[in-house]
């Protein structure tokens, strides 16, 4: 029987490789309008324009109503966050967001940074823009766009900020200074969201492209993780000319392709036929249940967003407690599937209840979760493997972070297959999905030895 398996995963994988894959090597930067209506002919304004968060009275109000008027269910006996968000924590997470959570003194925290807007394609794209204070003489700061992902937001990168604009002053190494833009993925708080269909990943990645230019940035890097990684590998292979290095710590593996087939058939017997370290070993296999069976129990919010996301999205923009509940609960478990096991679902062990909120926050006073989800159906909607950029290699200098808690591992193995030059891939000692907002020293050291390696080429 394995035998027969074995040989039509083989068969499948041949046929696929000659009919269907195709040998194209870029990804042509092309040029879209998601503004309302027709585009004119009317040139584009270009200001980048100064921009604070604020929120009114009437605003946290209706929150509160809100939030006093919870309908709470009741969780099933010992089900803790098995279940998704367990309803009796839930209620200890509201009460504080009602009554001890200060947002004026978190949007305090959000504008310490400066803020801009400028518009691009038709939509206002907001972005943080962060240049280093205390830059050593005869230095010059290294532009970097980092990118967040769903159910995330510019917020993620707040602690990492200061740890590469000012290195030195947080014990790391200042032998590389960053200047760092943090732009919101259109349809993600503050930027504007698409009024048309098929603002994707490679639209976005031009966006962010026409962002780093207006900017007068023409060689930068690029630092994402979720959709982030998704959107700085098509902004690599649009513009590989100005990106000088591609920072990951999500890496979504391309297209079973013979190889990779056989190396989840025989990679635990045999890991060295593939390159596969003992860390490799331990996060894959037994694959069904390390891989497989964690995807099935993670990915049902990807079918829904991916399908009808406006369905399931109307009611999270009218409720502040399924919002949270929502995004909170991938929090919990895409940080350790452990937490499922934890009545609190785990979520104070990585992060305090504050950056949490904030995050939802940021989603729920600029209405946009639904237009957050959309990016899903606009990105996976026609199906995997049939994007043109999916297709295509990515040469720019690769630097890979891999928590061991990930979504799904990709081993080096696979990652060469579409990322043809990583010069630096790194096993993370701990973190998950989220690493910016989990573990941000370490991610920032790990794009400092990343960058080293290339300054010094």
């Amino acid at each position: 029987m394995l035998l027969e398996v074995v040989l039509a995963l083989v068969i499948g994988a041949l046929l696929y490789q000659f009919f269907f894959k195709r040998k194209d090597e870029t990804l042509p930067v092309g040029d879209g309008w998601w503004g309302p209506g027709t585009r004119t002919d009317k040139e584009e304004e270009e200001d980048i324009r100064p921009f604070k968060i604020e929120t009114t009275e009437e605003e946290l109000n209706d929150l509160f109503r809100r939030l006093d008027q919870t309908r709470f269910s009741e969780p099933l006996e010992g089900s803790r966050f098995n279940y998704g968000f367990n309803s009796t924590h839930l209620r200890k997470v509201v009460s504080y967001w009602r009554s001890g959570f200060n947002w004026r003194k978190q949007l305090d925290i959000l504008n310490q940074y400066p803020h801009y807007k400028t518009k691009i394609e038709g939509i206002d794209i907001h972005f943080v823009h962060v240049k280093p204070v205390n830059l050593p003489a005869g230095r010059t700061a290294k532009p970097i766009i980092m990118v967040h992902g769903w159910p995330g937001s510019f917020y993620e990168f707040y602690k990492m900020i200061p740890l590469l604009t000012d290195p030195a002053s947080h014990g790391l190494s200042d032998e590389h200074v960053f200047e760092v833009i943090c732009p919101s993925i259109p349809g993600y708080g503050f930027s504007e969201a698409s009024h048309k269909q098929g603002c994707n990943s490679v639209a976005v990645a031009r966006v962010f492209y026409k962002l780093m230019l207006r900017l007068g940035f023409r060689e930068f890097y690029a630092q994402g993780g979720d959709w982030g990684s998704l959107v700085c590998t098509n902004l690599a292979q649009i513009a590989p000319s100005h990106v000088k290095g591609l920072h990951l710590n999500m890496v979504m593996a391309s297209a079973a392709s013979l190889p990779q087939l056989l190396s989840i058939l025989l990679g635990q017997r045999f890991p060295g036929l593939f390159g596969f370290q003992d860390e490799d070993v331990r996060r894959m296999f037994p694959f069904l249940k390390k891989v497989f069976y964690h995807i099935v129990k993670e990915s049902g919010y990807m079918h829904i967003q991916a399908t009808k996301p406006d369905t399931a999205g109307c009611s999270l923009n009218d409720s502040p407690v399924g919002l949270a509940a929502y995004i909170l609960e991938k929090f919990s478990t895409w940080t350790d599937e452990e937490f499922r096991d934890h009545e609190d679902g785990g979520l104070e062990r990585k992060f305090s209840l504050d950056d949490l909120l904030t995050n939802v926050m940021i989603y729920w006073l600029t209405g946009s979760i639904v237009s957050s989800m959309r990016f899903y159906k606009e990105n996976v909607g026609k199906g995997i493997g049939v994007a043109k950029h999916e297709k295509i290699p990515v040469k720019v200098p690769t630097g890979i972070a891999s928590f061991p808690n990930e979504l799904v591992h990709c081993p080096l193995f696979w990652a060469k297959k579409k990322y043809v030059n990583i010069v630096s891939f790194n096993y993370m000692p701990r973190g998950g999905h989220f690493g910016a907002f989990e573990e941000p020293e370490m991610l920032a050291k790990d794009i400092l030895q990343f960058v080293g390696k290339l300054e010094q080429k």
